[in-house]
């Protein structure tokens, strides 16, 4: 369960577009040191050095693969509790 792509956890949803730029959307579901989590990751396309010209399936290898990094090195914490 360390590497999250090769569990199949991290899923594509969608492309959007927003004001801000065009994203790639995806889902994670997994189960990591006896926590299930469920997360949701948006990707700037522009962050993954592509554009939307470029071909789907190099935008959501591109996307995915920042995703990933940047989920596994992310500090979570509860809202509203300081200490325990």
């Amino acid at each position: 369960m360390n590497d999250l792509a090769e569990n199949n956890l991290i899923r594509f949803k969608n492309i959007s577009r927003k004001k801000d730029g065009i994203f790639a959307n995806f889902k994670v579901n997994g189960l990591h040191g006896g926590v299930n989590f469920s997360a949701s990751i948006s990707v700037d396309i522009s962050a993954a050095e592509v554009h939307a010209g470029d071909v789907l399936e190099k935008i959501i290898e591109n996307c995915a693969q920042i995703g990933i990094k940047e989920f596994k090195k992310a500090d979570f914490q509860f809202e509203g509790m300081v200490s325990i």
